[in-house]
């Protein structure tokens, strides 16, 4: 009994040394338990390192807060460049004002006529009855303009006849040197149905300059018959004609 006892004991002895062995040198059976320190190390292991951690954090706090990272920022597209703007169009050439007092000139070659370069007649017209023909004639170096109608006056009558809108002619009646102008006068009534008639001595032919009833410059004297012409209230003109005989059919 005593040496089957030895035996168990050396039996166990030995089987300890084996176990104990086997843990020293790494071929034993290792524990799955979590409170084993190879469990520990095994699971710190597999976690990212510090170091990388803080460079994914430092380069996306950079790159999106401040944009400081060089090797990120991008060169911006250049811009197109602007489109020329359109010239713009010439302004037009203002019309030429209307002469001072109608005095001025249109042209270097166009002036009035007035009693300073031309010459004026006055002939009583047996027909048609009671008119008198107004003539102008171009005594100057230049052409010049007759516009709208005469303006009369007999002696110191102090009233003005109208001109008869129905002879106004579509443009300005112009006379080169030495060309006429005419127009039209009647004097009195046919019927007798005038006032105020009466026999004047004298007449004084005044110029309007370019708009009515504006000053054309010199006025002329002609001369009358020695036994006068007579008005009345119906003392009308006609507008300045080129053609006499648009007159004489007035």
């Amino acid at each position: 009994m005593r040496i089957r006892r030895t035996r168990h004991l050396l039996a166990l002895t030995a089987l300890a040394s084996l176990a104990l062995t086997a843990c020293e040198d790494g071929n034993g059976v290792k524990d799955e338990g979590a409170s084993h320190p190879a469990s520990s190390t095994t699971t710190a292991t597999a976690q990212p390192t510090p170091a990388s951690d803080k460079g994914t954090g430092t380069g996306t706090g950079t790159g999106t807060g401040t944009g400081t990272n060089p090797a990120q920022d991008t060169t911006g597209s250049t811009g197109s460049t602007g489109s020329s703007g359109s010239t713009g169009s010439t302004g037009s050439t203002g019309s030429t004002g209307s002469a001072g007092k109608g005095t001025g000139t249109v042209s270097a070659t166009r002036v009035l006529c007035n009693g300073s370069n031309t010459k004026v007649t006055a002939q009583p017209m047996a027909r048609p009855l009671n008119h008198m023909l107004l003539t102008v004639t171009n005594t100057g170096s230049k052409m010049c303009d007759l516009t709208y109608y005469p303006i009369l006056r007999f002696d110191e009558m102090q009233w003005a006849p109208g001109g008869d809108k129905a002879t106004q002619p579509q443009a300005v009646t112009t006379l080169a040197p030495g060309e006429s102008g005419y127009a039209g006068v009647l004097l009195s009534a046919a019927d007798g149905s005038g006032d105020g008639g009466t026999t004047a001595k004298k007449l004084t032919v005044a110029f309007q300059g370019y708009t009515p009833n504006s000053d054309g410059g010199a006025s002329a004297t002609p001369s009358l018959p020695a036994k006068g012409v007579y008005y009345d209230s119906s003392l009308t003109v006609t507008y300045w004609q080129r053609d006499m005989d648009d007159v004489l059919s007035w």
